[in-house]
């Protein structure tokens, strides 16, 4: 296990930088962040040239992304165009996502897993068909049809919920803006779980375990359930990262200062470090997200066992 996991660690490395270079790249084509700057009149060539000499815009690409990386290092993401700090962007914006998104995963596993697991045992069943035609409309209408339906329903005309979330965010208010995030995603864990469910009900270790005269309960959990697991884990574990960064439209819609919304303040504005900042800190998250989901599989499935 110890090799596996040092294997692993060391893979990251190239990823990590391949994916940074590719975003820093990317974001530096987006556009003149100093003509963004000067507002509708275009800067004089000595302040556009101060400008830029004071957000190292002066210099080649790939010097300016050996330079930032140098910096990540040593925890600074760099300065916003409105002279604040990065990090200071990301403290206030992090725990509000990391929030909303963990209101997401508690919806899938909950919900996702647990319509996956009825349906798998009843396929074919007046259940199993309603829940398959729920979720393929779920999968098929957009996500910001379903935040503005709910907040137009939820918010303006029943006041059930407030329309905008408070820019504390509390849990409370998260709930229903986690329920739209995470609900394209519900649907496919759900349909996964009901497929593997129904595939594994067949095993021969499933019938051997019935034949042994174990009860019911304990068959579904100890032995199906867990080998059944494996390929939704991998789904919700690659997931983790695209709910933190894939919030955008939900968190404009209910007015949540998250990352998405800071990731959307920064292209808008082509506030090349900002949008490097965030997306370096979401890579991170997503690779340490799929080294867990790839350590998960050794419990969930005992035979599998790492060089």
């Amino acid at each position: 296990m110890g090799r596996y996991v040092i294997r692993r660690l060391l893979q990251m490395i190239p990823v990590f930088f391949g994916t940074t270079l590719l975003i820093f790249l990317m974001v530096n084509v987006m556009g003149d962040p100093i003509a963004g700057l000067c507002g509708d009149r275009q800067c004089d060539p000595a302040t556009a040239a101060q400008l830029r000499s004071e957000f190292g815009l002066d210099k080649p690409v790939w010097q300016q992304y050996l330079t930032y990386m140098g910096n990540v290092f040593t925890g600074d993401f760099g300065t916003a165009f409105n002279g604040q700090k990065v990090t200071e962007l990301m403290a206030t914006a992090f725990p509000i996502t990391i929030r909303l998104t963990l209101v997401a995963i508690v919806f899938e596993i909950v919900i996702g897993i647990s319509l996956g697991v009825v349906t798998g045992l009843r396929r074919g069943h007046p259940v199993d068909t309603t829940v398959l035609i729920l979720t393929l409309v779920v999968i098929s209408i957009p996500t910001f049809v379903t935040g503005l339906l709910l907040q137009l329903l939820l918010g303006v005309e029943w006041g059930v919920i407030k329309p905008s979330v408070s820019s504390e965010a509390p849990l409370n208010e998260l709930l229903i803006p986690g329920l739209v995030v995470a609900s394209v995603s519900l649907a496919y864990v759900t349909r996964l779980t009901r497929t593997s469910i129904a595939e594994n009900a067949r095993a021969d270790y499933v019938r051997t375990a019935v034949a042994k005269g174990l009860p019911r309960r304990r068959v579904i959990i100890r032995h199906l359930l867990r080998n059944s697991l494996i390929p939704v884990v991998t789904f919700i574990g690659t997931d983790v990262g695209a709910l933190m960064g894939g919030a955008i439209v939900t968190e404009r819609i209910f007015n949540i200062h998250g990352v998405g919304y800071q990731l959307y303040q920064g292209i808008l504005r082509q506030n090349s470090q900002t949008v490097v900042g965030f997306v370096t800190v979401l890579v991170l998250v997503f690779l340490a997200a799929n080294l867990i989901v790839d350590l998960l599989y050794a419990v969930l499935d005992p035979r599998i066992r790492y060089a």
